[in-house]
């Protein structure tokens, strides 16, 4: 009993993710050595991606009515808007540079889902009823049928009405809308223990997914998966290099791009090491403040924000991933569906930054609305480590940069000191 026991705690010990890629690494194996015959363990893998669909619509909701709560118009100001709209923008490039990458590399072609997994197909909308079918005719219907752009306007307009309407009410309205807000971060909080057991299940579900994968395609599936993390890192090279450096640093700054990177090389080895824009925030504002000589009024505000709604790096690998999952299938997205893409992970990126495991909970959100096979998650789940990694150092270094811009515009930069003065020997 105490040697079980002691097995159990040891089990738990172990962090989610690292669980996950055993399960994944096993569960390839065990197709491998098993073929057809561990099929009979693949409906973990569809509860797997069953509770993934339940969780979709509440997270969704709960998360962005909380964020507009620290997006009202008294705390924004100025600065807040241009950080706002600088992180905005540099989502939606990193997104086109996905799927530009992902275009170009094919991720997914050779590797076939096997027959038990749920392929959601439909037919592409035209552009124009993409931009028209973001707002639902009926709000609460769009909640029940899981339409997942719908969702995230409803939340955003009404969050935003709450914000707004703190600002300017009084009495019992006032204290009615503060309570709105504490019961959404309630909800949230409950909702973010219910991922917490699904990604604790997912152990289970990403080993079944993976066991029946390898059973039918054998070794052949590996090859999918390595264009997929090739796919991501050039696209992040590619951001990081013209977006940040060459664009905002080298065009906007008028500084070295050696410079910049030198200044913020901490907080990008810590990214990459800890995987956690949030925890990366004390480095990345002491390098704001040591290195880049920027002021405090700037960075303690857009670092903490960008921490929470600028995802370019997770956007970025929404586009990787749904064209890896359109690959699955034999499909090629449409113009329309890659702008549902673009729209969907820069909206969510707004409110689901906080939540454990967001990039897959957005990957969820993506697929759903395009109709592609949630079975991808489960896929991915297994090398989500060496993914993390790469979203969260673009991440991290997205944040940098646009507080640079942002310091610039307002004057509250210092380019003689810091990283900035050092020169070429």
């Amino acid at each position: 009993m105490i040697k079980k026991q002691n097995l159990w705690q040891l089990y738990r010990s172990k962090p989610l993710v690292f669980r996950i890629g055993i399960a994944f690494i096993l569960g390839s194996i065990a197709g491998l050595i098993f073929g057809e015959k561990i099929n009979f363990i693949a409906p973990l893998g569809s509860l797997f991606i069953k509770l993934l669909k339940m969780i979709i619509i509440p997270i969704v909701f709960l998360t962005l009515v909380g964020a507009m709560r620290r997006l009202t118009p008294s705390k924004l100001g100025l600065v807040g808007i241009q950080t706002v709209a600088l992180y905005l923008i540099t989502t939606a490039i990193a997104i086109i540079i996905g799927l530009i990458t992902a275009n170009l590399i094919s991720p997914g072609i050779g590797l076939e889902l096997p027959l038990s997994a749920e392929i959601m197909s439909k037919d592409a909308p035209s552009l124009t009823n993409v931009l028209l079918g973001i707002v639902p005719q009926n709000p609460v219907q769009a909640l029940a049928e899981g339409n997942v752009l719908q969702t995230i306007f409803v939340a955003i307009v009404f969050g935003l009405a709450l914000a707004v309407l703190q600002e300017t009410a009084a009495g019992d309205i006032k204290a009615g809308i503060s309570s709105i807000f504490n019961i959404v971060e309630a909800g949230t909080e409950a909702m973010f223990k219910i991922v917490w057991g699904v990604m604790e299940f997912g152990v289970l579900g990403v080993f079944a997914l993976m066991a029946s994968v390898f059973a039918e395609t054998g070794l052949q599936a590996l090859l999918p998966f390595a264009k997929l993390i090739f796919s991501l890192l050039l696209a992040v090279i590619i951001q990081i290099s013209i977006t940040y450096l060459l664009v905002i640093v080298v065009g906007f700054l008028k500084q070295r791009p050696l410079a910049f990177v030198s200044g913020v090389k901490d907080a990008m080895l810590t990214a990459l090491s800890i995987r956690s824009s949030s925890g990366t925030l004390p480095v990345s504002m002491a390098n704001a403040e040591d290195n880049l000589q920027i002021d405090e009024e700037i960075y303690s505000f857009t670092l903490p924000l960008g921490a929470t709604i600028n995802m370019d790096g997770t956007a970025m690998y929404q586009g990787v991933a749904a064209v890896f999952a359109a690959n699955l299938i034999g499909q090629t997205l449409t113009l329309s569906q890659q702008l549902t893409i673009i729209i969907t992970a820069v909206l969510a990126s707004i409110g689901t930054a906080g939540v454990p495991g967001s990039g897959l909970i957005m990957l969820t959100m993506v697929l759903t609305q395009l109709g592609l096979p949630l079975s991808v998650v489960g896929f991915v789940a297994g090398i989500d480590p060496i993914l993390d990694r790469l979203r969260t150092i673009n991440n991290v270094t997205g944040d940098l940069a646009v507080t640079a811009l942002v310091a610039k515009w307002n004057d509250t930069i210092d380019f003689t000191k810091g990283s900035w003065s050092t020169r070429k020997k």
